[in-house]
């Protein structure tokens, strides 16, 4: 009876262990858990760097296209049947060149009708001059009167006037008839033709058909549309950079040759209206194989500061004007009350600097306190703001994360340094 009562005990024991034991490996988890999430939630760790003397180069973005900086388009004002091209695309011209010929045989036929008129009415005059001439000896001796003399000068003047009449006439015809050949009016290369041998030329003086387009490829720009906002800092001769998406990693420069004055708006009278202006950026070398119509990026140089204290973009952040007033409990509002109390107080631009001691306290090892200070800054470049007052060089600042920056640190925290800058150290 002993040794049975002996293993209902030792059963006993062992079955309160298997519920106690998991009970107790499950509890000691939360715990420690709990303590683990609450460190984490105490300690903040941001990114920091030394603050440094740069170049800051202010640029302005826009997007465009390349074209030709002179183009031209051959148009014909007399309308016709298309009898000949003598060139195709891509080939070089001079000026002069003939280039198209337009069915002549209709204006041919006026042209001659001009100039036969011409000759009769010269032939006219002639006869008529001879006449007067012959009047006027006769009334010089008295055998004629006075009104005869007179006819036949009136008959002159109308001679005169046919005649001049026929030559202008001839002009006109001479005229239309060297429009039906049309000729390239400076050095450039063939870029489009429109119609074939055989199709019908459009002319006239107001909206006539293109034909065909030559442009000096060897001189190109670059047109882009710039916002209102920053057009204004730009000026003529402005250096350039010029990216050419058929040629990436490869650099190009020009400079600003043209502003535009008046604007082009798109979205008008609609919340997303946009106001832009055309700046052309001509191109200090043209890369071969080039073509108008390539779509093309341009950074222009507006304004460069040489050698000036300068901060991470990401680095700036804003804070109500009494930061200093606001109590570290701060955070522990909710999201409502926070952005209440930013709207209500004026924000200012800061930065946060990272030192040892704050307000006679002296940070624990491996960390340091952050204290908001109010700063002035000047140019942007892609990466930097350039500063003009509220920090110096080799102090320690702030440059993320953005959350933490933007929302989470405040005046006098304690923050755990990244492990960049303590290999900087």
């Amino acid at each position: 009876m002993n040794i049975d009562q002996e293993k209902i005990k030792m059963l006993k024991i062992i079955k309160s262990k298997k519920i106690w034991l998991p009970l107790l490996i499950v509890s000691l988890f939360i715990i420690g858990v709990y303590f683990f999430s609450k460190m984490n939630k105490e300690e903040v760790y941001v990114d920091a760097e030394y603050v440094q003397s740069r170049d800051v180069i202010h640029k302005v973005n826009a997007s465009g296209r390349i074209q030709p900086e002179e183009e031209v388009q051959i148009t014909s004002t007399t309308t016709g049947w298309i009898t000949e091209i003598t060139v195709i695309e891509g080939d070089t011209v001079q000026a002069g060149q003939h280039l198209i010929s337009i069915d002549e045989k209709q204006i041919r036929q006026r042209y001659n009708n001009a100039l036969s008129q011409v000759k009769s009415s010269d032939a006219n005059l002639q006869r008529i001059k001879s006449q007067m001439d012959r009047t006027k000896s006769l009334f010089s001796q008295s055998l004629i009167s006075k009104q005869e003399l007179e006819q036949i000068e009136a008959s002159y003047q109308i001679a005169l006037s046919q005649s001049e009449q026929a030559n202008a006439n001839l002009l006109s015809a001479e005229d239309e008839l060297a429009k039906t050949k049309l000729t390239a009016p400076k050095y450039g290369i063939v870029t489009s033709i429109t119609k074939e041998e055989g199709e019908m030329a459009v002319g006239g003086m107001f909206n006539p058909g293109v034909l065909m387009t030559i442009a000096d490829l060897s001189r190109m720009e670059v047109e882009v549309d710039v916002n209102e906002n920053d057009v204004v800092k730009i000026e003529v001769g402005d250096k350039s950079e010029i990216e050419i998406d058929a040629y990436p990693d490869t650099l190009f420069y020009g400079i600003v040759s043209e502003i535009a004055h008046t604007a082009l708006s798109s979205n008008m009278g609609m919340q997303q209206q946009v106001t832009n202006f055309k700046v052309k950026v001509k191109m200090l070398s043209v890369p071969n194989k080039v073509r108008p119509g390539m779509s093309s990026t341009v950074n222009i140089i507006t304004q460069t500061i040489k050698d000036t204290i300068s901060i991470p973009i990401q680095s700036l952040t804003s804070r109500p004007e009494n930061y200093k007033e606001l109590k570290k409990d701060e955070k522990n509002k909710d999201k409502e009350e926070k952005e209440i109390s930013f709207k209500n107080i004026k924000p200012i631009d800061v930065i946060f600097v990272l030192v040892e001691e704050f307000e006679g306290e002296k940070a624990p090892e491996g960390k340091k306190f952050a204290f908001v200070r109010p700063v002035e800054v000047g140019i942007s470049s892609e990466n930097f703001y350039s500063v003009k007052s509220g920090v110096e060089v080799s102090e320690i600042i702030v440059t993320g994360g953005y959350r933490i920056l933007s929302k989470t640190l405040n005046h006098g925290d304690l923050v755990s340094l990244s492990s960049d800058l303590k290999d900087q150290d």
